[in-house]
């Protein structure tokens, strides 16, 4: 039998850099909510690749910004702690945000923040490897020109060109990961995806998709917690879930019209929850208003954050 090897890899980026999409896609299976809203991922998701005889303990992170409320200090404070004995660092990039030169809003922010990780990566002398995510919607001379740019101003010891969504290149990014992966035994079983209670991923599946379902009419003001996890006897399984809105107004616009958008909702989560736990689910959602929630320090201690970040 060969000699086990196990690196664990941060996977650390701007906001809508693809981190997550890239983590799941390495794994070959769900471990983190995507959405395409910025900030998605609030505490550290770490999914567990296998390659041969190495194991990848993939740490996806909260996207780096210029933070501005004690839950954005939060996150990023957390996505920085990932590299904290990481035997890798990825740097992802969304090449197809600086082309023209990021002109819309998001994008002119996701180059800044870009520009930013990698100057603080150079400045505390860790080498990553540059991971230039939506090449496929990136022009081949814009590619070179990005490139060539980022790589004066990082710290890199690879560049690895890649479209997580469809697959193309993460597998030799895989390779390259393994290949480097030190000696020693796996952190987790062979078949563990996930470093995370099922209870904790039934909840960001059901955030995930009160995200996606709620568009543009719901701020950042949810989250999901929950309440109950009932094994039955048919080897199915009953959960009890709260989504905590900020205001009255924003918890009628989550259950909506003779609550039909939280329906959408718990039958959206409850068919992934079944495919993810190969059993049958039992979903039973709630919405309340909890104000400030963001500012409770028991919600920052149930998602892993640090209060005083």
């Amino acid at each position: 039998m060969a000699e086990q090897r196990c690196a664990v890899v941060a996977v650390l980026g701007a906001p809508n850099a693809g981190k997550s999409t890239l983590v799941n896609t390495l794994v070959g299976a769900k471990v983190a909510a995507v959405t395409q809203k910025v900030q998605t991922t609030r505490a550290l998701v770490r999914g567990i690749a296998m390659r041969d005889s190495v194991q990848l303990v993939l740490i996806d992170t909260p996207g780096v910004f210029a933070p501005k409320r004690r839950l954005d200090r939060a996150m990023v404070a957390a996505a920085w702690s990932a590299i904290e004995g990481a035997d890798a660092v990825l740097h992802v990039v969304d090449a197809s945000a600086h082309v023209g030169g990021g002109k819309k809003s998001a994008d002119a922010h996701s180059v800044e923040d870009a520009a930013a990780i990698a100057a603080k990566l150079k400045e505390m002398e860790i080498a990553s490897i540059l991971v230039l995510n939506k090449v496929d919607a990136v022009p081949r001379p814009a590619l070179l020109e990005l490139t060539a740019k980022l790589v004066a101003e990082g710290l890199y010891t690879d560049v690895m060109m890649i479209s997580a969504k469809n697959g193309d290149g993460v597998g030799d990014l895989a390779k390259v990961l393994a290949e480097r992966a030190p000696e020693g035994p796996w952190l987790f079983p062979e078949d563990q995806t996930m470093d995370a209670p099922a209870r904790v991923l039934a909840a960001e599946i059901t955030r995930e998709k009160a995200m996606l379902r709620l568009h543009d009419e719901l701020p950042y003001d949810l989250v999901v917690e929950t309440d109950a996890w009932e094994e039955r006897k048919d080897g199915s399984v009953k959960i009890d879930q709260t989504l905590f809105v900020a205001r009255e107004s924003q918890r009628k616009i989550a259950i909506g019209a003779k609550g039909q958008t939280i329906k959408t909702i718990g039958e959206l989560a409850r068919k992934e929850m079944e495919a993810a736990f190969d059993r049958r689910v039992h979903l039973f959602l709630h919405v309340k208003v909890r104000e400030g929630w963001s500012e409770e320090r028991a919600v920052y201690q149930r998602l892993g954050l640090d209060w005083d970040a």
